[in-house]
Formats: structure tokens, C-alpha cells, sequence
């Protein structure tokens, strides 16, 4: 696993790189606030793996970090995966780093 931080993420979007970022929150988290990236709920991880084992970088997030560093543990030890990217901080950071206008319910 790769922890990157939120301006790094931002800056990999901005350079255009091949990365697909999922949010792993729950879709009442993401109706609440969302950067615009692609949403599969942690439980639902394991429905996607064919999906996800074609992309070329994958950066997961979720509100701290936490969730995203679980699930980027499993993939890697159950499922084979490497080079998953964990944003550090999760929507907590990117919102301290990047833009700072969202609103995080507490």
C-alpha cells in the first residue's frame, strides 16, 4: 500500500495521470460531501474486483484514511493486489489541503 496525501492526489489529477480515485464511504456520506470521484461503498468492494483489477492506478479514499487503508490491506492480501494507493487524511485532508469550501458533517 502507497499513502499519498491529498495534495498529491490533486496534483496527479491535475498532471492528467491514469488514476481512478474511489470514495469507500457510504452513499449517505457522499450525499453529504463528494469531490466528484467514483463511489463503491466498502461492502461493496468485493463485487467489483474484476472491475477493478483492469485499472492501472487506484487510489482509495474515505473520511480519514482508515477505511481505505483496511480495504487496500485486503485487496493486497486476499485478492493479490499491488500498488493500491490509500489517500491519507481521506475527505478530512483533501478539505484542509485542497478545498477548503466543502462542509464535512461532524
Amino acid at each position: 500500500m502507497i499513502l499519498l496525501s491529498a495534495t498529491e492526489i490533486n496534483n496527479q489529477i491535475i498532471n492528467k495521470e491514469n488514476i481512478t480515485l474511489i470514495d469507500i464511504r457510504e452513499p449517505y456520506e457522499v450525499d453529504v460531501c463528494a469531490i466528484g470521484c467514483r463511489n463503491i461503498p466498502m461492502a461493496k468492494i468485493e463485487e467489483h474486483l474484476d472491475e477493478l483489477k483492469s485499472l492501472d492506478k487506484i487510489v482509495l479514499m474515505c473520511r480519514s484514511g482508515k477505511r481505505a487503508e483496511s480495504v487496500a490491506n485486503w485487496l493486497e492480501s486476499d485478492f493479490n493486489f499491488s500498488d493500491i494507493i490509500v489517500m491519507e487524511g481521506g475527505i478530512t485532508q483533501w478539505k484542509e489541503q485542497v478545498d477548503p469550501s466543502l462542509i464535512l458533517e461532524d
